[in-house]
């Protein structure tokens, strides 16, 4: 494992940096896989079901062949390899996944059924709306709690149980038989929501002169190049996954989109084949976040002390398993919040629904359930009669602290730290606009991974080397979704090479050249790819320390701006240096791995673990918020988001990090819902989906703090994730608090309707 010290002096980490891609994009400079163009370039669209629930009796693809300008139709018999299987829970347990075109019986509406290629957009889209399916409908299952009923319609014969996880701490059932303690059990319910990144799902697949299928789409995972090989029956070295810059993925581009399709269209017809989805399939049929029901029972002394905590878990996992093994163990671990708790017991499940498929989605499981524990933090505090905040700051966990799953937190945790600056900034409370409005203030506290579970024995790769006129060329597989992540790591190989920033030119996102680093999720890829290029770049500063030792002689060599000085008064440039090193015929190149930290497998029996993630980033949230009595109207009037990011490597960028979360989060509180009706959607269009606007936004502090004990290069934390989670809950506070009378909206999103329902119950008492 790689280890670099962050010298006092930085040349290029910690500085603002105004990033190049970002200068493009608001340029409108950038071109993303959509925007591609070929010549002879074909046109795809998919054919979905209708019913939430049915057998396909018959598919009728005739008259789609009467439409002028359709090439092709495409159903499951014409593809080598149907289904994907696929290990989510990373514990050898192999889980059918879904099956590229469905051919028997569907599970949800807007799930594949064929697809029709044809020479223009339009006539894929009359071709799709001739094809026939005849259907035999079929008894469905929308509530995860009824379909966890014996005479539930089974979604797979197995039953509708994707998976069941356990943590256990203490003995929960001994100690809350103890006289005298206070106990209170509150159920919160979080929604759907869709992940609606600027880019919908596209790409553009051909095979190419050598017989390489290549798909130019937009993916958070090159390594789906081998789910392809598989479903093509090919050799992995004959599919290659390019990714442009995507605009925007938040785990909605984690799972395959476009791929399959691309791939299978493009290998029949030997074509050029474009595919974009419209936002109707988008919103519709495209995995979403897990809808939720936590039940919390928490009991404690009257004085204040936390004695043990129950957390049932309840996620509605859709039609397929996809990423909800992992989503609801992420719930798990994190579901006590930051705080120390002798006594915990926690099931969480997965359930299978025949509504649309749960994936991945910023937050991973942990964003639900901050809005779990922050809200029964305070209902306690309430019960109790002792200030929220004095009840956190006692319970906070703590530097080598026993964590529920029973791992140790072996890093910093600055939570005191973010919330004693999240409250200084909110202190000037601002003045009720009119006697109609009522003010409130909120926090929450949370902890969020960073990285993949350490048995996923995780590793990214790069290569890295100088150039004859001393520019540095970084190569690396990584996908980068708007983060950042290129940008970061060349600020990392340019400090520690010496070099200016503007000398280091990465090349990333293509699986054939650029050397695997693994997907851009789970807030991973600084963590790992950071320390890959960290390893990387020591290396070659080494191989650069060799050759001038070699040739120039044992002394001491000071580097400034890619050039070394020595005591003695030589300068000598990296160009030198390269040419001295080719007399040598010495390579200055490095190919390096880094390897993640690693652990057993988790004890799902016992609720245990030596380890499960490599580590959390902690953070504070603090909002204001105006409550119209009369509509139930909220006006959020100011937003408060602290965390320890270790250190940022470019403060700019994780305050854009901060920004983004919190604006997605608000949207996530207040008003954003997928909603379905027995599993067909009725947000289908931006009229339906509420997503706030910039209109709505308040002014956004972000308050950075630089513990310097992160597991990420130069000791930095992950804040892609972090930054979401505690949004939901701090709203949820702070409206609570403007409610006052013990009133609450337990369920997401909290809109002006939910509000007044609440105001309107104490009115009419």
């Amino acid at each position: 494992m790689a280890s670099y010290v962050l010298s006092p002096k930085t040349s290029v980490i910690g500085k603002e940096v105004i990033r190049e891609d970002v200068r493009k994009k608001v340029a409108g400079q950038v071109l993303y896989s959509g925007d591609w163009v070929m010549p002879g370039m074909l046109y795809a669209k998919l054919v979905r079901a209708m019913y939430p629930h049915a057998k396909i009796k018959k598919i009728d693809s005739r008259g789609a062949y009467q439409v002028a300008g359709v090439v092709r139709v495409i159903e499951a018999k014409d593809v080598p390899v149907n289904q994907f299987y696929d290990d989510p829970s990373g514990l050898g347990e192999k889980i059918a996944q879904h099956k590229v075109f469905q051919d028997d019986e569907v599970r949800y509406v807007g799930e594949p059924i064929c697809l029709v290629v044809a020479k223009t957009p339009e006539a894929a889209e009359k071709g799709a709306e001739a094809i026939w399916v005849d259907y035999d409908v079929l008894p469905s299952v929308h509530d995860p709690l009824e379909a966890l009923k014996e005479d539930a319609p089974l979604v797979h014969p197995n039953g509708n149980t994707v998976v069941e996880w356990n943590v256990h701490k203490g003995d929960v059932d001994a100690v809350i038989a103890e006289p005298g303690l206070v106990h209170i059990q509150r159920t919160y319910r979080t929604q759907f929501v869709d992940h609606l990144y600027l880019e919908p799902e596209s790409g553009v697949g051909w095979v190419d002169n050598d017989g390489i299928v290549t798909l130019r789409c937009a993916t958070q995972v090159l390594e789906h190049y081998r789910d392809i090989a598989r479903m093509l029956n090919l050799p992995e070295n004959r599919v290659r996954v390019i990714c442009p810059y995507v605009g925007g993925g938040f785990g909605g581009k984690e799972d395959m989109t476009v791929e399959p399709y691309l791939a299978i269209a493009a290998w029949i017809t030997q074509k050029p084949v474009k595919m974009v989805w419209s936002r109707q399939e988008s919103l519709s049929a495209r995995p979403k976040r897990h809808p939720f029901i936590m039940t919390y029972d928490v009991w404690a002394k009257p004085h204040g002390e936390l004695v043990a905590m129950k957390v049932d878990i309840i996620g509605d996992a859709g039609a397929y398993a996809m990423l909800s093994p992992r989503v609801l163990f992420a719930a798990a671990v994190v579901a006590t919040g930051p705080y120390r708790i002798d006594h915990v017991d926690v099931k969480s499940h997965a359930v299978y629904t025949h509504n649309v498929p749960t994936s991945a989605f910023r937050g991973f499981g942990a964003m639900q359930m901050a809005f779990g524990y922050e809200q029964i933090m305070e209902e306690i505090a309430q019960e109790l009669g002792i200030d929220a905040v004095e009840l956190r700051r006692r319970h906070f966990i703590r530097k080598g602290d026993r964590l529920a799953t029973g791992e140790i937190q072996d890093t910093a945790v600055w939570l005191n730290e973010t919330m004693d600056n999240v409250l200084a900034e909110l202190a000037k409370n601002p003045v009720p606009a009119d006697s109609s409005k009522r003010i409130g203030r909120g926090i929450a506290c949370t902890m969020q991974p960073y990285g993949r579970t350490v048995w996923f024995h995780d590793q990214a790769s790069c290569w890295l080397n100088l150039e004859s006129d001393g520019s540095v060329i970084l190569r690396i597989g990584v996908p980068d979704i708007g983060g950042g992540q290129a940008a970061s790591l060349c600020q990392i190989a340019a400090e520690i090479l010496h070099v200016p920033l503007e000398d280091v030119r990465p090349y990333y996102g293509d699986s054939a050249l650029t050397p695997l680093a693994g997907g851009t999720f789970a807030t991973r890829q600084l963590y790992m790819s950071g320390n890959a290029v960290v390893q990387a770049a020591l290396e070659l500063q080494e191989k650069i320390d060799h050759v001038l030792t070699m040739t120039w002689g044992e002394q001491q060599w000071q580097w400034q701006d890619g050039i070394a000085h020595s005591a003695s008064g030589l300068s000598i440039s990296l160009p030198a240096i390269y040419e001295a090193a080719s007399a040598l015929h010495y390579p200055l190149s490095v190919h390096t791995t880094f390897h993640a930290q690693v652990g057993e497998g988790y004890d799902n029996r016992q609720g245990r673990a030596h380890k499960t993630f490599p580590d959390f980033t902690f953070g504070c949230h603090g909002a204001v918020v105006e409550v119209d009595e009369d509509t139930g109207m909220v006006k959020v009037l100011r937003y408060v988001a602290s965390h320890d990011v270790g250190v940022a490597i470019n403060p700019l960028s994780v305050e854009g990090q901060i920004h983004g979360g919190v604006v997605q989060g608000l949207g996530y509180a207040l008003s954003e819902e997928v909603v379905y009706q027995e599993g067909q959607c009725v947000t289908t269009l931006f009229s339906q989906y509420m997503v706030p606007t910039a209109e709505e936004m308040p002014d956004i502090t972000a308050i950075i703090l630089e513990s310097h004990e992160g597991k990420g290069p130069f000791h930095a934390r992950g804040i892609g994730e972090p930054a979401i989670s505690p949004v939901a809950p701090a709203i949820a506070n702070a409206i609570a608090d403007a409610l006052g009378s013990r009133l609450r909206v337990r369920s997401l999103p909290i809109t002006a309707e939910k509000i007044w329902r609440e105001l309107s119950s104490t009115s009419s008492m």
